[in-house]
């Protein structure tokens, strides 16, 4: 192979390829020969050269991504603060909920989140998202208050009060990496 590889062995009874940070694994059972992995490689090639150009185009985009600076993070959360709480305060008698706090935070990994009693927290860079991401995800937190999972019930709740909630959690899944990666 004209590539690198990683292999990580497992009770699986497939072999699988996975491509993270722009790394090649395979994932295979715990006996699979080399020999039948080097094949599903070469069978696969066209799919792997495909992904791994995608995965290096990805992360030029973030390589080229402008970090936000301390006092553009700080701006955020005062927007944030001020924003937030007035979009939570609108939804919740839609939904039909309460809630507790309203803590806005620099989060690395997510966008916002629900406690079992009640408070909420959002990450400040959801200010960089069109307004009706930033209704996204208040809407899915607020019906965290009804349905603490995600099941069916619970995104029944979340596209009552917004019907194109589909679209806008697209936008946050296809966009959100990059406003995390601009994080400090």
């Amino acid at each position: 192979m004209d590539f690198e590889y990683k292999i990580v062995r497992s009770n699986r009874r497939t072999l699988a390829i996975q491509i993270k940070q722009g790394e090649l694994i395979v994932r295979a059972p715990l006996y699979a020969p080399e020999s039948v992995i080097k094949d599903f490689l070469v069978k696969n090639r066209a799919w792997i050269d495909k992904h791994m150009a995608l995965a290096r185009q990805k992360q030029e985009n973030v390589d080229s991504l402008q970090k936000l600076t301390l006092a553009e993070v700080n701006e955020l959360a005062t927007k944030a603060k001020k924003y937030i709480p007035e979009r939570v305060r609108y939804f919740a008698p839609l939904i039909g909920v309460t809630f507790g706090r309203i803590t806005i935070r620099n989060q690395h990994t997510r966008w916002g989140s629900c406690s079992s009693q009640g408070n909420l927290n959002f990450n400040c860079l959801l200010m960089l998202a069109p307004p009706e991401v930033i209704d996204s995800v208040v809407v899915h937190e607020l019906c965290h208050r009804l349905e603490m999972n995600h099941s069916s019930r619970f995104y029944e709740h979340v596209l009552r009060v917004m019907p194109n909630y589909k679209e806008a959690h697209a936008w946050l899944k296809k966009h959100g990496d990059e406003l995390m990666r601009r994080n400090i």
